[in-house]
């Protein structure tokens, strides 16, 4: 791990620049491919990486130990086929996670939904619970204005990834379990593989001694290995007298060893609970102190794009999440509905991969339906290619919904100034962030 020089290919994804930003602060040389300039690709050249945005052989430097990728880059890509062609040494954003966790006790936070939110309260929760952990997220988290914190205790807390098989690479000593939902059939094939390749798997990579909580919905999966659970009002670890008051969700919560008492938490919604509820029994296992778990909780200002407020007015509120699966655009709309009882609530909804929208059209539909008024995006592709016959207009037909109309990126903002709208909600995982400003700035004006 002795490295001067190395090269990200993709270095603009959340989990690619958490890594560079690392080496970066141990003083290796960071150079870098991105496909578009981003906030956080101007953020990193401004910490001193050098990055270029066209597929430009001539613009790799010389003297490379190492090339880190991410399956997100396509095989056609000519930097890739060029370094393979001249055999550089190559290793996916998961091994390389997995070569620096290895060297550390690691805290891992698996899960199809809540692996960003967790492992962000996670690290809060530590840092302030007398843990000085390092943490490698999947999102900015606002109260340290990046994707990577830096810490000097020998505790790393990563997020387990299950795309790609990525989170078999780890070996951590305690980990959590969020949800098990069917996510990436287009790697797993089926539901059952996810389970037995995946997560079951995952499991077993825990180190000998080591422990492993799960979210009590999903333990009867885990019966015949030693496991903790924790949920709302059932599980070892449990949130109990969950309520809304004020801006806060408040909540007792039970443990082993006795019962923390009204904990006040900044995120919305019965989801963030039971993430809030994984970080502190993670915490609480690690030895962070409850006075320093209460004050991160009310304290925690949120991770970027995940039910994050752009405009948070009295007549006017402007959500923006980046909620992709069906499960997770249920959570955030009913979160919504939590904090704003009786509102009207317009959704803006980008799907996110065709296959992805092929696998959960209907319960894509099923979740926009709970919405008051739905403008629906055309199909982000991200690294895939387009699918026959799959595209929005497929879950805009199977929607109830009497208030939808269909948009796409020239005509969104045009289409929104014709709404009255009081809570507004941006969702999805694509391009769509780069209307949020625009959209800011007209309900500002408004």
């Amino acid at each position: 791990m002795n490295f001067k020089k190395l090269y990200f290919l993709g270095i603009g994804g959340i989990g690619m620049s958490a890594i560079a930003r690392y080496f970066n602060g141990l003083g290796v040389e960071i150079h870098g491919y991105d496909k578009t300039q981003t906030e956080l690709t101007k953020n990193l050249e401004k910490e001193g990486m050098k990055i270029h945005y066209d597929e430009n052989i001539s613009k790799i430097p010389k003297g490379l130990d190492l090339v880190i990728w991410t399956p997100a880059i396509p095989k056609e890509h000519k930097e890739l086929i060029w370094f393979r062609e001249n055999n550089f040494e190559l290793k996916k954003r998961a091994e390389v996670l997995g070569i620096i966790s290895r060297a550390k006790r690691t805290a891992a936070v698996a899960g199809t939904h809540g692996k960003t939110s967790t492992t962000s309260i996670l690290t809060h929760v530590l840092k302030k619970g007398g843990v000085d952990c390092s943490a490698f997220l999947g999102g900015i988290a606002m109260n340290y204005e990046s994707n990577f914190v830096m810490g000097k205790d020998d505790w790393v807390v990563v997020e387990a990834d299950e795309f790609d098989r990525s989170f078999l690479h780890l070996d951590p000593a305690i980990a959590a379990i969020m949800s098990m939902d069917p996510d990436h059939l287009d790697i797993y094939g089926d539901e059952q593989s996810i389970l037995d390749t995946g997560f079951l798997a995952f499991a077993k990579k825990i180190k000998p001694g080591g422990t492993l909580l799960v979210n009590v919905e999903f333990i009867q999966h885990f019966e015949k290995q030693r496991v903790s659970s924790f949920g709302i009002e059932k599980g070892d670890y449990q949130a109990q007298n969950v309520r809304a008051e004020k801006g806060y969700m408040v909540f007792d919560l039970k443990h082993p060893k006795g019962l923390i008492k009204n904990l006040k938490f900044t995120l919305p919604g019965h989801h963030n609970v039971m993430n809030a509820t994984a970080a502190i029994a993670i915490a609480l296992n690690l030895g962070a102190k409850i006075g320093g778990i209460r004050k991160a909780l009310k304290g925690f200002k949120g991770i970027k794009r995940r039910f994050e407020f752009m405009v948070r007015g009295k007549k006017k509120v402007y959500i923006d999440d980046y909620a992709h699966h069906p499960t997770e655009l249920n959570a955030a709309i009913s979160a919504a509905k939590m904090f704003y009882p009786g509102k009207k609530i317009t959704g803006v909804f980008q799907p996110h991969l065709f296959s992805r929208t092929r696998d959960f059209a209907e319960g894509f539909a099923a979740a926009l339906d709970t919405l008051d008024e739905v403008l629906l995006m055309d199909i982000y592709p991200a690294r895939e290619k387009p699918i026959k016959g799959i595209d929005s207009d497929m879950v805009f037909k199977m929607m109830k919904n009497k208030k939808k109309i269909r948009v796409n990126k020239d005509n969104l903002l045009d289409e929104l100034k014709q709404k009255e709208v009081e809570i507004l909600m941006t969702l999805g995982a694509g391009d769509i962030d780069t209307f949020r400003n625009p959209i800011k700035d007209w309900i500002l004006e408004k």
